[in-house]
């Protein structure tokens, strides 16, 4: 029977809504500014889809919310071999990942995000399987799940002896400098994790947009000329390379890696969490999201962005969601992916299983939509 060593890293992704870009030593200003634990439930997600798949096996993990609470809810038996305290750090994750390879856990699965990753294959390096429930802020690395119930039969994959673990990469970004608007993202080790193609996230792939300049330009016409036509409208406008300089096209002092505002012809917010964003919404009768997909992994909502919650995304109609990219970022983007931590929301937004993309001037492509 396999051992499962199981833990949550409780502050994981709280920072996101509220447009910290991370948690990682934020965790308190993350609290003050309203932002709400998003790994527990997350973790839940997870459990209870296993419960329907082929899920026998030993469960260790750590007391409170640090595991614990989300087995007993679940239903699963389980043994606690870690005793955490109120407030859990990093040393806690570091602890409870090293008592795990003590006890001989084949696997450790955990609800967080890059930081989490990180800290955890630095205990057990390529010695045991990790495998990551997508909850935080950064999911860069190869470990992650595309969504909680994905994980789910992954984990099931691996009980079942189906899913062989696979060399990946354990990204990170500086959160640091990511919070000051620079985006650097760096490889820290590999680790191994059960991998099956359609079901664990590849890394992130950082795509160069330099020779794509002219393609830009193209995308960033057809979005001045949609503003001018609708200036009643709010627009919103996501992070990355590509919308920052359709925003600079627009003249707008863009966040590179937050969410930015434009109505009427004039900027009207930036960098906005997600109540700022919501307040916003309240001003207009129509909001417009445009955004563009994460390189390779294909991740339109739920990576990055945040600030963009379920209740933001019910304010705005499908069809008011632009999805943007150049060509070359697209092919090497097999699916576009929705992960907005409402499992309805991910349907609605999937539609049919296709999404149109803006690649040029008034040029559009349809996309494969997998969730």
């Amino acid at each position: 029977m396999k051992k499962i060593g199981f833990l949550v890293n409780p502050i994981a992704g709280m920072g996101g809504r509220v447009g910290l870009k991370g948690t990682d030593g934020v965790a308190e200003e993350a609290r003050e500014l309203g932002a709400e634990p998003v790994s527990g439930e997350h973790a839940l997600l997870m459990l209870r889809r296993l419960l329907d798949l082929p899920h026998e096996a030993e469960w260790l993990t750590c007391s409170g919310k640090m595991g614990a609470d989300y087995l007993t809810e679940s239903g699963f038996t389980h043994r606690v071999v870690y005793e955490a305290p109120q407030n859990t750090g990093r040393e806690d994750t570091l602890a409870a990942a090293k008592i795990f390879s003590e006890e001989g856990a084949d696997i450790i699965l955990f609800s967080g995000g890059d930081g989490t990753a990180r800290d955890i294959c630095s205990v057990v390096k390529r010695t045991i399987p990790i495998l990551g429930i997508p909850s935080g802020v950064k999911m860069y690395s190869g470990v992650f799940g595309i969504s909680p119930a994905r994980t789910a039969e992954v984990l099931a994959g691996f009980i079942a002896g189906e899913l062989k673990p696979a060399d990946v990469e354990i990204m990170d970004l500086d959160e640091e400098k990511y919070r000051n608007g620079e985006w650097a993202v760096r490889l820290y080790d590999s680790a191994l994790t059960p991998f099956e193609s359609t079901l664990v996230q590849m890394s992130k792939m950082m795509v160069t947009e330099a020779s794509d300049a002219d393609i830009v330009e193209e995308i960033g016409e057809y979005i001045e000329e949609m503003t001018k036509d609708e200036t009643e409208t709010l627009f919103l406008l996501g992070p990355g390379g590509t919308l920052e300089a359709i925003g600079k096209l627009l003249g707008m002092e863009m966040a590179l890696l937050g969410i930015d505002a434009f109505a009427g012809g004039n900027q009207v917010g930036k960098d906005l969490n997600e109540n700022g964003i919501l307040k916003l919404m309240d001003k207009y009768n129509r909001t417009r999201l445009i955004i563009s997909p994460t390189g390779a992994q294909g991740f339109v909502l739920g990576r990055g962005n945040l600030q963009l919650s379920p209740a933001v995304l019910r304010n705005i109609q499908r069809n008011d969601i632009t999805i943007i990219s150049t060509p070359a970022k697209l092919e090497r983007t097999p699916v576009l992916r929705f992960d907005t931590g409402d499992a309805e929301l991910d349907k609605e937004l999937a539609g049919r299983g296709w999404f149109s993309v803006v690649i040029g001037y008034r040029l559009s492509r349809l996309a494969k939509v997998e969730i």
